[in-house]
């Protein structure tokens, strides 16, 4: 229990006697030139090596064994801390050119699949995912290496209905830096899938499974250090749809929110570094909307249109309070379950970490309207995104008065 202890007790004794006869054998001598020919002169220096490894001895942290259950890892007992290792480190600038250089990280809102996949002849569903880790845009000129799924942040979305059978193929990229697997929250079984989708670079896997229960639900890495993986964009949504269906829309958009953790300050430009100590602190530099700051909007309705959302947040620890200023929500699903209590005439929805929502509302008004994380200090960070409307003004519901009007 006190053996650290000890080591700091010795370093800092040693560290004083060693900086005490240092300091007097050089007041002593007088001349400079002559100190280092003194025999004396070692036991000092001897003393102060002897201070700086039992030093290090105290003061170096070890990954604490309850920090993650060991029978989640294949090959680090106590669990990976955040830090990304050192060689992985070299080894990525080693290989930088081998990185796929992608245009547009950020996954199309508009990309909904109309309904859920048929199943082939068969019977099963099967879909397919590519681990790729790439380098993107956060915003122009910063760049970050994200690991992602199908090369984009977040992954594509995937639709299947309630009581399908379905196999999914995991394949890693050959050139991926990194082991990674899947954790689908739809999935009954141990680590939804992780435990048997552990993929290394160039490998492929398959696993089958069966979507018991209707819901809007997170897909992630679940490779440890997890945290690390999703902080670095590996996550999307799976819809399950209900036997009976939803009613339908006149659009549906596919909007996750996520954290960055990058080294230096806010807009620095270049490659900036991910930072573990701001992971475990909760201080991402940025939180996006589908993986980057928002340069044009993407999405577009109009006047009338019946929109569903589908709302997720990859995390890693901020809680989402999504609103869309100047709409109020008609339905929502909280935490995105289908057949609970849902709620009317919302004005925002708490999206946890690793958690959904589903979202619906009619636009009435043409305009531009802002989708934000209403802790409104996060849209600095890069949390919002455009919905735009077109069509004809509605006086009834919304109008600008003249200042002459408001005069009189």
């Amino acid at each position: 229990m006190f053996k650290y202890l000890i080591f700091e007790i010795i370093s800092a004794v040693f560290g004083f006697v060693s900086f005490v006869l240092l300091v007097r054998y050089i007041w002593k001598q007088g001349h400079f030139h002559t100190i280092f020919k003194q025999k004396l002169l070692y036991v000092p220096i001897a003393l102060i090596v002897i201070a700086f490894f039992t030093g290090l001895v105290a003061n170096k942290t070890y990954p604490p064994d309850f920090a993650m259950p060991a029978f989640t890892h294949s090959h680090a007992p106590g669990g990976l801390p955040p830090s990304i290792p050192f060689a992985k480190i070299i080894d990525f600038f080693r290989y930088k050119n081998r990185f796929e250089k992608v245009a547009d990280i950020g996954a199309n809102p508009t990309t909904v699949p109309e309904k859920s996949q048929a199943p082939d002849a068969d019977g099963i569903v099967r879909i397919s995912l590519t681990a790729q880790e790439v380098i993107g845009e956060v915003s122009p000129g910063i760049y970050f290496n994200y690991w992602t799924y199908n090369k984009q942040v977040p992954g594509p979305m995937l639709r299947v209905r309630e009581g399908d059978t379905v196999e999914l193929t995991l394949t890693n990229d050959p050139s991926s830096l990194h082991d990674h697997n899947i954790d689908l929250h739809a999935v009954t079984g141990p680590g939804g899938g992780a435990s048997v989708t552990h993929v290394a670079p160039g490998e492929t896997k398959t696993f089958r499974w069966k979507a018991l229960a209707p819901g809007l639900y997170i897909y992630h890495c679940a490779m440890p250090n997890v945290s690390t993986h999703n902080s670095h964009g590996q996550y999307g949504l799976i819809l399950v749809d209900p036997k009976e269906g939803f009613t339908e829309v006149d659009k549906e958009f596919y909007v996750m929110q996520g954290e960055l953790y990058t080294m230096g300050q806010l807009g620095k430009k270049g490659l900036v570094p991910f930072d573990p100590d701001a992971l475990l602190d909760g201080q991402p530099n940025y939180v996006t909307f589908n993986g980057r700051i928002e340069t044009t909007p993407r999405m577009q309705a109009k006047v009338g249109d019946k929109i569903r959302m589908y709302v997720g947040n990859g995390g890693v620890n901020l809680i989402s309070s999504f609103h869309v200023i100047g709409e109020i929500f008609d339905t929502v699903y909280p935490n995105a379950s289908i057949g609970g209590a849902m709620e009317h005439n919302t004005q925002a929805t708490a999206v946890l970490p690793g958690g959904a929502s589903i979202v619906e509302f009619t636009v009435d008004v043409p305009g531009k309207y802002l989708l934000v994380d209403h802790a409104l200090a996060r849209m600095n960070k890069g949390a919002w995104a455009v919905l735009e409307v077109t069509g004809d003004e509605n006086p009834e519901i919304f109008k600008k008065m003249s200042e002459d009007m408001k005069m009189h």
